[in-house]
Formats: structure tokens, C-alpha cells, sequence
């Protein structure tokens, strides 16, 4: 081969090379953009399974009233209250990223046969709550249900507690570094929104792309009531680290409870256990007037 097709054929692998590196930027930066912008479909999945409420508490022998909630930026929330005679306290639970609150029967069940009274809502943009879930929407939508118990109920702050499962923790702890409850309960929590992306997402820049923070670590460690954290070592979605550090950073008293099963089901495969870790700790933060 002569010294020009030598230099002929260097310079056609050098091309296709470039157009190869090319091509794989291309797409990467697409990736990048599309996880940037894409991130409030990846994170709130109202329609998982679906919006439509599929049951009610009704259907499993507990009264309950429907709601209506205003936030202060004008967005009609709707949510459950499932009272329960001479109740110990109330819950305000805050649901995970997917679904609606029709999908919380079993919990609101526990909590009932606890004697304490629960108020479940839709965060906007869930369920047959308006508008489009956000992380300062969450946040109103949180306030507006403190509102609902404290005033419009008259419920004592110190007879509420906050409950929040998954995305739910994060809001709760944030409503409790906002406002002074009873206790605070975070099941299944991860440390922040961008510890979570750079592990889901480890081959992109995920911390520097993260338009949502829900630092619920932070927001436990600025919390003043009780604190009970429950998770599972066998957790496949959030790692059992994530609560380890949540617990970590909260201020005494708090208590850990340990889960068997995985992210969605640990609650219930759990079975007494769970239950009567929930019963110990409100039972000692709050006792029967």
C-alpha cells in the first residue's frame, strides 16, 4: 500500500471515529437535556396506576367525610378525614409519588385500629386534587392541610402527627421544620432528591441537573418533636442507608423501626411488628389524655 492510501485510509478511520464520538455526544447530551427537563414526569406519577380513586374507606367499614382544600395560591385540593371515636391523636399523611390516597387503605386501616383519627389528601395534580404537583406546590399543599386540622378542626398541634411515606417523608419533614406537631413519622424516606438521582441516574451529572431538592435529611435535623424512623434493610428502591442517615441526623428523642420486605409492601409484610413499633412510640409521645 502506497504512503497516500495509507494516509488515505487513516484519515477515513479518523472520520469515522469522529462521526462515532459525535454521534455518542449527540446523545448523551440528549439523555442530559431529557433529564433535565424530564424530571417532574420521572418524579410525580399521579396516573401509577391511575388518577381515579378506586376505592374508598367505605368499602372497608370506616366513615370518613370528603374534603375540599384551598391553598394559598388558589388550588382546589380534595382529601379524606377518617375520624375515630375518642382518639388519641390525628394523622396527617402525606402519600408517596404514585397513585392517590385510595390506594392507602391499608395504612389508614392500621392507624384507625390505633385509635387515631387520620386526614389523607391528594397533593395537586393527584387524584381529584387541580393543578400540577411541584416542590413549592407540595409545600403549599402540606400547609394548607395544617390549616384544615389546626383551624378549621381545632385539632391541638400536639395531637398531630406527621406522617410521610417516601416522597411523602420529605414533605412532612419539611411541614414539621414549618410547624410544631405532636411527633414525626418518615417511613421508606431517602436523604434528598439529588442522593437519589445520582444513584438511580450514577452515568450523568444528576446532582449538578436536580430541579428538586426534598432534603428531608436536612429538614429532620432541624425538627424539634419526636421522630420515629421506619425503614427496611431489604428496601430495593431507597437504600436502607438513606433512613440510617435520616435517623443520624435527627435530635432526640427519636426511635428507628426496622421493616422486612421491600419499598412498597414492608409496612404490611412486617404485620405486628410494624404495628406495635407505631403503638410503642405514639403511645410514648402521645399519651391518652
Amino acid at each position: 500500500m502506497t504512503a497516500t492510501k495509507r494516509w488515505r485510509s487513516l484519515v477515513a478511520n479518523m472520520s469515522g471515529l469522529a462521526t462515532t464520538l459525535l454521534t455518542i455526544a449527540c446523545a448523551y447530551l440528549a439523555l442530559v437535556l431529557y433529564a433535565y427537563f424530564g424530571q417532574a414526569g420521572m418524579l410525580y406519577l399521579p396516573n401509577l396506576p391511575s388518577r381515579e380513586l378506586s376505592a374508598s374507606p367505605q368499602q372497608i367499614g370506616l366513615q370518613y367525610e370528603n374534603i375540599e382544600l384551598h391553598t394559598d395560591d388558589g388550588v382546589r385540593l380534595h382529601g379524606w378525614h377518617i375520624p375515630v371515636a375518642q382518639a388519641r391523636g390525628t394523622v396527617l399523611f402525606f402519600h408517596g409519588n404514585a397513585g392517590n390516597i385510595s390506594h392507602r387503605l391499608d395504612s389508614i386501616r392500621i392507624f384507625h385500629d390505633l385509635k387515631l383519627s387520620v386526614f389523607i389528601f391528594d397533593y395537586r395534580g393527584y387524584g381529584q386534587s387541580e393543578g400540577e404537583p411541584s416542590e413549592v406546590g407540595t409545600q403549599r399543599d402540606a400547609h394548607a392541610a395544617w390549616k384544615f386540622l389546626t383551624e378549621t378542626r381545632g385539632v391541638a398541634p400536639g395531637r398531630i402527627i406527621f406522617f410521610g411515606r417516601s416522597l411523602g417523608a420529605a414533605v412532612a419533614a419539611w411541614l414539621a421544620t414549618q410547624k410544631r406537631p405532636g411527633a414525626l413519622i418518615v417511613e421508606s424516606a431517602f436523604t434528598s432528591a439529588p442522593d437519589m438521582a445520582a444513584e438511580f441516574y450514577w452515568w450523568l451529572p444528576a446532582r449538578w441537573l436536580a430541579r428538586f431538592q426534598y432534603t428531608t435529611r436536612d429538614y429532620v435535623a432541624q425538627v424539634r418533636c419526636p421522630v420515629l424512623v421506619v425503614h427496611s434493610p431489604e428496601d430495593e428502591i431507597i437504600p436502607f442507608r438513606h433512613g440510617e442517615a435520616i435517623f443520624a441526623a435527627a435530635h432526640v428523642p427519636k426511635d428507628m423501626l426496622r421493616l422486612r420486605g421491600g419499598h412498597n409492601e414492608g409496612f404490611f409484610l412486617s404485620g405486628q411488628d410494624y404495628i406495635r413499633g407505631l403503638d410503642a412510640f405514639v403511645s410514648r409521645h402521645l399519651p391518652r389524655n
